[in-house]
């Protein structure tokens, strides 16, 4: 049986037929890509290859780039890059930009920040799209409805070169959310979950399509956090049907469709969406109507438990290893993890919203004296949004750093790194070994979670804390 003929298409399936060049269906494919999105680690070999074929950009117009893995989030550290590595490659991507023509959001520019939050802020993320960064949270774009994907360097070059990549299309997974979120559970709670539940390798193989009730009433910087995470689950593309909350978020940014071509953007943005259930390969389940806050205790996304839980048992040598990294214990609770850091940032929770609700907790309160926190926005246009609405103050007045824009403590790329040995709470998306620095303990969690346990000194749940609106 032929499942697109007989059951219709998915969303995928529409995106994916219309980007292909040539290539036999179960094969390698030659896909046109829409938009290019560059950073500064993963492209200077690229731009180098180019050079050593002498060979051109094909399309600079539908590339765009933004300083965000190497760069401080302090204006001292931003006058001068210490580490030599990060400084020449901030300094390769500035001159190649520069030589090949394409535009580059620098950290002198008020537009610069991490690679997956200035995409969509600046509209140049938009349904329909296919869309490529030498970055694996690729997937976080495929929130607006658009096939988009890590690649690697040597991909970064050829999509440099050609506008076109190889690729084998995926099989596609549909991922129904139903239930209301209760108070105090949020968009990061769904995916950890999600991940705890089925495991880091449930996506090989496939496209995710989030879909439900529950996706639906999410706003659309919460399905970029749960899209965003698709990787961790294995699933190198997430992907959600765009709806009016898309259309009403990309109205009138820098790179949106213009008035004239808007209406006509809208009727064709409103055809992306699957066909049916039936369509998918595959289809899983979650309900959150009792989802709780979420914690990870060991050094994968999956090793992962709700906030009334105690730490699992053994069941092999991964967990093993776990336990001795993390120098935790199986059957204690996430209230006695030694908190010594608390990170607010990152492409998964950095963006205004997530701001904000971090901030709705901790109105008049104060950081415990044993916690260090630190509060990075995901770009310079959410750092002054921000600022705007006092929310840095509020922030400052706890005891919190208020930071410049950046990839930050997500990754030991920059200076932000976490002492070895010591613990972190982190809205981040990888709890890896040495991910936020040699020896660095990272727990993932959601901003509400995060600030509250820079608040009390350690985790606590976030339900039984008040909000303020």
């Amino acid at each position: 049986m032929n499942r697109v003929n007989n059951l219709g298409k998915t969303l995928f399936d529409k995106i994916w037929e219309k980007h292909v060049i040539t290539g036999n269906s179960g094969e390698a494919q030659l896909l046109y890509i829409d938009l290019h999105l560059l950073h500064e680690v993963t492209s200077p070999q690229a731009f180098s290859g180019l050079k050593l074929e002498n060979r051109n950009v094909r399309r600079p117009d539908l590339c765009f780039a933004t300083m965000d893995h190497n760069t401080p989030t302090t204006l001292k550290e931003r006058e001068f890059i210490k580490d030599p590595f990060s400084r020449a490659q901030l300094k390769a991507l500035k001159n190649n930009c520069t030589e090949f023509g394409i535009e580059l959001v620098d950290m002198n520019d008020d537009r610069n920040g991490i690679v997956h939050t200035v995409g969509p802020e600046q509209g140049l993320t938009q349904p329909g799209k296919t869309i490529v960064c030498g970055d694996s949270h690729t997937a976080t774009h495929g929130a607006f409805g658009a096939i988009s994907f890590g690649i690697g360097t040597s991909e970064v070059e050829h999509v440099l070169a050609t506008q076109t990549i190889w690729q084998k299309k995926p099989k596609t997974m549909g991922v129904k959310i139903t239930g209301k979120l209760p108070k105090g559970v949020y968009a990061k709670d769904i995916i950890l979950n999600f991940i705890k539940t089925y495991g880091v390798s449930i996506g090989n193989g496939y496209a995710f399509e989030f879909y439900g009730d529950t996706v639906e009433n999410l706003d659309m910087e919460s399905r970029l956090t749960i899209c965003n995470m698709a990787i961790e689950a294995g699933g190198k593309y997430g992907i959600i049907a765009p709806d009016e909350k898309t259309f009403e978020y990309l109205k009138d940014r820098p790179y949106a469709p213009k008035k004239e071509n808007w209406e006509n953007m809208i009727l064709e943005w409103q055809k992306l969406k699957t066909d049916s259930p039936e369509a998918f390969d595959k289809i899983i389940t979650l309900d959150v109507n009792h989802l709780e806050p979420q914690v990870t205790w060991g050094t994968s996304p999956e090793m992962g438990m709700s906030i009334t839980d105690t730490f699992p048992t053994i069941r092999d040598n991964n967990d093993k290893k776990a336990y001795e990294y993390m120098g935790l214990t199986p059957g204690d609770s996430p209230s006695n993890i030694p908190l010594k850091h608390v990170f607010i940032g990152s492409c998964t929770n950095g963006r205004l919203s997530d701001l904000k609700v971090a901030a709705s907790y901790i109105r008049g309160r104060k950081i415990n004296p044993n916690i260090s926190g630190v509060v990075v926005p995901g770009s310079q246009i959410v750092k002054k949004q921000a600022e705007n609405l006092g929310i840095d103050k509020i922030f400052k007045d706890a005891g919190f750093q208020w930071r410049e824009s950046g990839c930050s403590s997500c990754l030991g790329m920059n200076p932000d790194l976490i002492p070895f040995g010591e613990h972190c709470a982190s809205t981040s998306n990888r709890n890896f070994e040495g991910r936020q620095g040699n020896g660095a303990r990272t727990h993932l969690v959601s901003p509400a979670m995060a600030v509250l346990a820079a608040i009390h000194g350690h985790f606590v749940d976030s339900r039984f804390e008040t909000e303020e609106d």
